[in-house]
């Protein structure tokens, strides 16, 4: 299957890795430092000094989003790591116990953690902890569980149905040993699109939160952060909100086209479809 056929993949990719790239180089290099602060020079348009411009405290906005960056992609892929941690294995289990106890048990756990969206749980910790970065991973993490492991459970009994599988338990394997050579090898695809969607979920996450004062705490930079600051600012400097906004969209497209595109050439169903046109 040439690149041609799956643009999606592609440009999902490109956009994904030129964003992965702006959180490296901010580890290393921004043009100033993402706090620092100019009265004098506040509220600049884009020039040699600025290529971006400046905040109302004079802080260069070039810096501040590439900073943003850095925290848009910690948030998210911790996230999804905490969601994965805790979903696969209980995803395996539910499969593995179909219609048992542990099944019941990880499927009601689920309905309850779906009851309260990662947002609103998201606020309840922080009323309680306080904001910040942690908070955030924790709410979206565990929202991630519940989601991995439903997903996680339907593909692993998809692939318990078929032959090898069942070769594989009827000579005497143990089901940690099947799962792992058998079932997960099969399922990864699955677990790959379902984390580049959460991965953007918890950017978003990060983003509204950060935006509503509960997310990372000033003075590191995030993109919702930068849009709040700029909410008062609209008519006279409307780049302060669109610049940190096409940010979001920019990182949320490229892993939302990265997920499709990998689902497309994963799924071996829309393979033979492609193959038949």
């Amino acid at each position: 299957m040439t690149g041609t056929r799956l643009p999606q993949l592609w440009i999902g990719l490109v956009v994904t890795v030129s964003v992965l790239a702006a959180a490296l180089l901010s580890l290393v290099w921004t043009p100033y430092p993402v706090d620092a602060q100019s009265i004098i020079d506040r509220l600049q348009g884009p020039g040699a000094a600025h290529w971006l411009g400046t905040d109302m405290f004079g802080r260069d906005i070039l810096s501040r989003v590439l900073g943003g960056a850095g925290t848009a992609l910690l948030v998210g892929s911790a996230a999804v790591v905490v969601g994965l941690a805790g979903g696969l294995p209980l995803g395996l289990a539910a499969a593995m116990n179909r219609d048992g106890w542990a099944d019941t048990l990880i499927a009601r756990g689920a309905d309850l953690i779906f009851a309260f969206p990662a947002l609103l749980s998201a606020v309840l910790i922080a009323a309680v902890y306080g904001p910040g970065a942690a908070n955030v991973v924790v709410a979206v993490g565990i929202f991630n569980i519940a989601v991995f492991a439903r997903v996680i459970r339907g593909a692993a009994l998809s692939v318990m149905a078929r032959p090898f599988i069942r070769a594989a338990l009827a000579l005497g394997r143990p089901w940690p040993s099947v799962a792992a050579i058998h079932l997960l090898p099969n399922i990864a695809g699955v677990i790959a699109v379902q984390g580049t969607v959460q991965f953007a979920v918890a950017i978003l996450a990060e983003a509204g939160l950060s935006y509503l004062g509960l997310g990372v705490k000033p003075p590191d930079p995030s993109w919702g952060k930068m849009l709040a600051d700029a909410q008062t600012l609209l008519y006279l400097d409307p780049k302060q909100a669109i610049i940190p906004g096409l940010a979001i969209l920019w990182a949320v497209l490229g892993l939302n086209m990265l997920g499709d595109g990998l689902r497309d050439l994963l799924d071996p169903r829309l393979r033979s479809m492609r193959a038949r046109g």
